[in-house]
């Protein structure tokens, strides 16, 4: 199917399909990747509090001159946060210098503490962060356009949907040929709750860009392997993605997208049959699967 350049959200909002990710982008760097990606066309940036470049990505919205208004600017609550939700929501605010995120995402269901490594902390329920998370989203209309999840299963979803009042705009999950996801982008789809993808190029450094599958169809359409592998998520219904990068040719290479056909999606996705992975596996959390079958 055609490359979607938008995907609506349940609150009716428009999310714009490729955005830019932060992950492991370094302050120093992420300011000038957020600036130059923005006076380039792009208008989705994706953080998290826990990428501790918060302050910096804000830097870069304003370096860019860009208005807030044509910006649409995701956030995560950090799991050592998860008892604080509200305090946690003021300081991203603050910190990336704006007076509203587009999205707040729980980063993961599994609580941790503030300890130094934090570990797993049992006391808490992520689904009472979630409450949390509903009745700032409810009280503070103005600062919260939307909430949604990241790194849910089906188990997961499935257990918070039980006694859910908002239903999450977005779960954002990892997703490339080797890691398609397809049980949580199809439970969603049913559910109305649109999936980011990140990590769309499967890791840094990944074998997919060297992948045969991929280096064929690159060359047929004359563009990068890194090309086909972003453009496979925005070819995906109520998909967007986060290519990353702190390099201007290559923040500029990823808004490539091209039109794939259903057969060449299919091919791609069957990557996964000989050769899966994840670059981010849930049990750094020291909750062990988060309900992933690939993971139990």
């Amino acid at each position: 199917m055609p490359a979607s350049k938008t995907v609506k959200l349940n609150t009716g909002a428009e999310m714009p399909t490729v955005g830019l990710g932060t992950w492991k982008s370094a302050p120093g760097a992420v300011e000038h990747a957020v600036e130059f990606a923005l006076r380039n066309g792009y208008k989705h940036i994706d953080t998290a509090a826990a990428y501790k470049n918060e302050k910096e990505v804000g830097a870069g919205i304003a370096a860019s001159q860009v208005p807030r208004g044509s910006i649409f600017l995701t956030t995560k609550l950090d799991n050592p946060d998860q008892k604080e939700a509200s305090e946690a929501l003021e300081s991203s605010l603050k910190n990336l210098g704006t007076d509203y995120l587009d999205l707040w995402l729980m980063h993961w269901p599994a609580p941790m503490t503030k300890d130094e490594p934090a570990v797993a902390d049992p006391s808490h329920d992520w689904l009472d962060t979630w409450k949390s998370m509903e009745a700032l989203y409810k009280k503070y209309p103005e600062k919260l356009k939307a909430i949604g999840v990241s790194n849910f299963s089906v188990e997961f979803l499935e257990r918070l949907l039980a006694v859910a009042e908002v239903v999450p705009a977005v779960n954002q999950i990892e997703m490339h040929p080797s890691c398609p996801s397809q049980d949580v982008l199809d439970f969603c789809r049913g559910k109305g709750i649109v999936v980011t993808a990140y990590s769309p190029l499967g890791s840094d450094n990944s074998p997919l860009l060297t992948n045969e599958v991929v280096t064929k169809l690159a060359e047929k359409y004359d563009v990068t392997p890194a090309n086909i592998l972003v453009s496979l998520q925005a070819n995906k219904s109520g998909v967007s993605v986060l290519p990353k990068s702190v390099t201007n040719t290559r923040i500029l290479s990823n808004t490539v997208i091209i039109d794939l056909t259903e057969e060449e999606m299919k091919e791609l996705d069957a990557i996964d049959k000989t050769h899966h992975f994840r670059a981010c596996h849930p049990s750094w959390t020291g909750w062990g699967s988060l309900g992933f079958p690939d993971c139990k």
